[in-house]
């Protein structure tokens, strides 16, 4: 079979192989965007998600957006062009304008329920994260690489609760591969790490004047760091005159602590504290404002749109939740992304914080696999 695609007509392989044969069989291989956009003036965050599955040969897409009190949300599903290009799942569409600077999303949906056209303008680098490595056994369940990047959002989302039109808005995008548990859950017997499941993930991208920070850590059930980085990064209002070699600044020393809500996994508000290279203190205080987002929006914990599932040639679907009659003790719920107002020093800005845990967690006082906050 030729699996020869114009992309390999540019000197980038890698490997042995044309440029689209992933560099491992696994079957939970991926390629994967994701974006969000914030006003916290308006008060509302939207969502992107496109994961390309190659081993699975699916593609899906996702659009939500958190906005007067519901939250909506449109998925897509199809087979996925061995060419891999243009990215397109059913209504939804992503475009490269310029790579690592512009990108454009489109959703048509055909009932007219959710649309929308946004251009997604960067203001930073993009910017590797550690490489994320998790292990079962012998066997490798998580091995990714992954890039973040922020900048501004413009142009039009039309609900049916009404039509906005972001202008300049806070945004967030990151990009990332590499094999991960996705889909179906798996036969065969339990794994060792059924035993006494769980995750505890933490991230927060953050928007000031001039500079942005980043941190990310992955917890075990003790409290104990698997993964963690910050770093602080310059922000430019053109990236065609950042200079060719930026600095970014490593974080040392990171700590953090999280605010929950009574009776839930839902964060109030976060502390990260830390050191700079000039011996300055780092500390980072939260405050959630805005609506809430659930990440199952955008297929995480879905029933029925995981990722990477084989949903037929093509399919589609559309769902509105009620932010304020969602049960908190409903694990598919658990992992949220929020506005938060940002403070660091003298310094104001806006971002996002991310949460997911699953199961018993020591420092948050998470006792076993569904309980909330004390």
């Amino acid at each position: 079979m030729n699996y020869i695609t114009p992309f390999d007509d540019y000197p980038i392989h890698q490997a042995i192989e044309p440029v689209t044969v992933p560099g491992s069989t696994d079957r939970n291989f991926y390629d994967r965007y994701f974006f969000n956009g914030l006003d916290p003036e308006n008060g509302y965050i939207f969502e992107i998600g496109i994961g390309l599955y190659p081993n699975r040969h699916v593609i899906d897409a996702h659009f939500s957006i958190s906005y007067e009190g519901k939250q909506y949300s449109y998925h897509a599903s199809q087979r996925l062009d061995q060419n891999r290009m243009p990215i397109k799942v059913g209504p939804m569409s992503l475009t490269i304008d310029e790579p690592m600077s512009e990108l454009t999303f489109s959703l048509k949906d055909p009932d007219n329920k959710l649309n929308c056209n946004l251009k997604f303008l960067a203001n930073s680098v993009a910017h590797q994260e550690p490489r994320s490595l998790m292990m079962e056994g012998t066997r490798t369940i998580m091995n990714t690489v992954r890039f973040t990047q922020l900048g501004k959002w413009t142009g039009e989302i039309s609900t049916e609760a009404g039509t906005i039109n972001p202008k300049a808005i806070y945004g967030t995008r990151d990009r990332s591969w590499g094999v991960r548990p996705v889909g179906e859950q798996e036969g065969g017997a339990p794994g060792m790490l059924n035993q006494e499941p769980g995750v505890y993930w933490c991230w927060a991208p953050i928007h000031f004047k001039n500079f942005c920070t980043q941190f990310g850590t992955f917890e075990d059930r003790d409290g104990n760091t698997t993964q963690i980085s910050g770093h602080k990064l310059p922000l430019y209002d053109d990236m065609s005159s950042a200079p060719s070699e930026i600095e970014v600044e490593t974080i040392h020393a990171l700590h953090h602590s999280v605010n929950w809500k009574k009776g839930s996994r839902w964060a109030t508000g976060a502390k990260i504290s830390g050191m700079l290279k000039n011996k300055d203190k780092f500390d980072l205080e939260l405050e959630t404002i805005g609506p809430i987002f659930f990440c199952k929006g955008i297929g995480y914990q879905h029933d029925e749109w995981k990722h990477g599932v084989w949903k037929g040639e093509i399919a589609t679907g559309y769902e509105v939740w009620d932010l304020a009659e969602v049960d908190p003790g409903d694990y598919t719920f658990f992992h949220t992304h929020q506005i938060v107002k940002a403070r660091l020093g003298s310094e104001e800005g806006f971002g996002m914080l991310e949460n997911l845990v699953v199961g018993r967690h020591d420092p948050s006082g998470f006792e076993d696999f569904f309980d909330g906050a004390k």
